[in-house]
This record gives C-alpha cells, structure tokens and sequence, in this order.
C-alpha cells in the first residue's frame, strides 16, 4: 500500500510579472574589483571585458561602473555587442576604445549585411566598425589584408588591434602567418594598430609550464613587429606576475567576484546573490522517492522544501544531489533531479519557521558563491555567471554608481 505525504503546505502564487527568485548584482563591488586589479597591476592602464552581456549580468548597468571607476578600454566578442556598448560608454567617457574579440567577418560572412540601413563594404562589417567606433582584433592575414583594402577605398585609416596566437589555436595569426608578416611589413604599412594581443592558456594554474612558453612566444612575436601597444594578461594573467601584465592587462570574470587564483583565498569581492522562494514543504512519514528518476529516496520522517528554480535559470542539472543551500544562514542539501522549473532541498534539521512557504533561500555561498556553485556543478564561473537565466527579478544594488 502506498503511503502518501501527510502534509503539504504552499506558498501564495506570486503577482503577475513578478518572480519566485531574484539575482542580486552589486555595482559598487564590480567597481570595487576593477580597482583591485588597477592596484595589482601598480595602477597601470587596464580595459575590461564586457562581452556576453557583461558575462551575464547586464552590460547597460556594468559597462559604465567600469567607465566610472577608470576602464578606458573595453573588449567584447561580436560586433553586435559593440554597437550596443558605444552609446552606454560615450555619455560616461566620450571616445573609449572598443575592441571586437571575433574580428572582421569574412569567408562565408561576406556580404551580410549586420545593418540593412548601411551599405556595407566589401567584407560585410566594416563600415559598421567606422559607424560606432569600434576596433576591429585582425586575427588573419586575410583580415589585415581586408582591412587595409577597406580603409584606403575610404581614403583614411581607422584602428584595429592584432592577434597574435602563442599557443591557443584559437583566433590569432598561427606562427606561419606571423612569419610572412615579419618578412613582408609592407602589409601593415599605414595601418594604425592600438594594440597587439594574445591569450592565455593556462593562467589559473600558475605553475603550468605553458604560461612561461606562451611568453616566450608572445615576447618573440612582439619583438618582430613594430612597438605597439601590447595587452597579454587575463584574469588570472594578472597573477601571474609583473612579466604577464605588459601595457595591458584586460580582465573578464575577476571583475565580477570569480576567484582568479584557484586553490587561494579570492582577492575579489563577490558581487552576485541569488534568493529563491520555497514554494511548497512536503512531510514525508515513510520511505519515498523525490524528482524524476526516483533519483533521492527518504528512508524515515522528513521535510522537503521545492523552489521555483531550475535548469531553465541557469541552475544546471549537474547539481543534482550535489548542490547547497542556504536558509538564515544553515547549510541545507539540495536533493533530487533538478527539473526545468523546480528544485527540492531537504529542510529536514531546520526549524518550521525558518523552512516554511514562502520563506528566502540562499542559491550561492555567502562567501565563494558562484566558485562554490561551479565547483559543486562540475564546471567553472564562467558558465555560472553567463547561464544565469533571465526569468529572475534583477536588483542592482547602488544603482546610482551606473
């Protein structure tokens, strides 16, 4: 005979347009982090990373903080994503440069038009480039090439970056390419290039003896060119030491509370919070089963709290059975299948008051939150921060440093 819970209370079904959960971004901290990276690297120059919407948590609010707090540089990936930062930068800081990680659009991309407004060039996007003042990374012979072609049809030169690949095997000039453009510098001849780049491997393990070869390398490459402007360190580039950080340094994820080095106390200051409704508390008196896949069984008399997230906001399934919560500050397992919608904790030690419908649950660790998440999942920050979902209620905290 089946025995059924014996108990079940619900929470109110919240308002229209309002949410069971809310993430919580902290603008003075993302502040805050950029000027630890300032100080780390002797408060030299130093740009910031805002592709992927401000790695998930809104590039129109991010983007000027950093302004503010002294970013003049900024990288992004797409194109796109450029057109969009220009008019959140020009009314904080007038003329930042911005930089297009993913280059110009040739091979396929030719003749797509980005803008059916513009008449594009001969490549697709660079007259959107000229349009919004955005920096193309030339990661190709062919898009030097391009370029070049490009900027003497409109009878003057606009600037782009160089990328030079030291190991990656990614984007950038592979070391055959370096090579003709070494022998053959005409290519680069009325050119202005701000910068020359590359990226690190390895950075966050700091004795990972690619790091030293990918210098070697990035010295040589930059040693064959002309002196140009040269940015090499990422987040944990930045830790690396003084011979990674050059005129440049451009961090991502450290600006928004990921921990840079790995297996160390995080130099940065968190900035994401994330709060979940329970929505429901199950009594459960004899052995049963939680979630899909009868994937947690309860063997005696226990309280099972659901709350409205799941993997549709950005809470991976990997975390079942193996990610934490918090409620009033006591650490609570989170059991079961996450589900699309829905997650289940056991409440069990706690009392009725504090694990009741309705009540707040704490989603990330109070002090090494999304690294503590990523690690529980499987993965990194990275992915935490940028699957975040946007059915969450968003509050900014010091909304007016934006």
């Amino acid at each position: 005979m089946t025995t059924f819970p014996t108990t079940i209370e619900s929470a109110a079904v919240p308002a229209a347009g309002s949410s069971y959960a809310t993430l919580t971004i902290d603008l003075d901290k993302i502040g805050e982090n950029y000027r630890t990276l300032k100080r780390e690297c002797f408060d030299g120059a130093v740009a910031a990373v805002v592709k992927a919407d401000a790695y998930g948590l809104g590039m129109d609010k991010v983007a000027p903080v950093l302004a503010k707090a002294g970013a003049r540089t900024f990288f992004v990936a797409q194109i796109e994503e450029g057109i969009r930062l220009r008019p959140l930068l020009d009314p904080v800081v007038p003329g930042c440069g911005i930089h297009v990680l993913n280059g110009l659009k040739i091979g396929a991309e030719r003749g797509r038009k980005i803008r059916p407004d513009l008449k594009m060039g001969k490549i697709g996007a660079e007259r959107e480039y000229e349009e919004y003042g955005l920096q193309p990374v030339l990661n190709s012979l062919a898009e030097i090439d391009a370029w070049k072609s490009f900027n003497r049809d409109r009878g003057s030169f606009l600037p782009a970056a160089l990328h030079i690949d030291t190991g990656m095997n990614r984007l950038g000039l592979p070391s055959s390419e370096l090579a003709v453009l070494t022998a053959e510098p005409q290519r680069l001849e009325g050119l202005i290039i701000t910068l020359v780049m590359s990226h690190l491997a390895c950075a966050e393990r700091q004795d990972h003896p690619m790091n030293g070869r990918q210098l070697e390398a990035f010295n040589a490459a930059t040693a064959s060119l002309p002196r140009y402007l040269r940015s090499f360190a990422n987040s944990s580039g930045i830790f690396l030491g003084l011979d990674y950080h050059f005129e440049l340094p451009r961090p991502g994820v450290a600006l928004y509370g990921v921990n840079p080095t790995p297996g160390r106390p995080n130099p940065m200051a968190q900035v994401v919070g994330l709060q979940a409704e329970i929505l429901q508390i199950r009594q459960i008196d004899a052995p049963e089963t939680v979630g899909y896949g009868a994937f947690h069984s309860v063997d005696g008399p226990s309280r099972i709290a659901t709350v409205g997230v799941g993997y549709a906001d950005g809470y991976l399934r990997s975390l079942s059975g193996k990610g934490t919560a918090w409620i009033g500050g006591q650490e609570v397992p989170v059991i079961g299948r996450i589900s699309m919608d829905l997650m289940t904790i056991d409440v069990t030690g706690l009392r009725e008051q504090a694990a009741r419908p309705g009540a707040m649950v704490d989603l990330l660790a109070p002090r090494d939150g999304v690294d503590r998440l990523a690690a529980e999942a499987g993965t990194i920050g990275y992915e935490i921060l940028t699957s975040l979902g946007g059915r969450y209620r968003r509050l900014y905290k010091n909304v007016t440093a934006a």
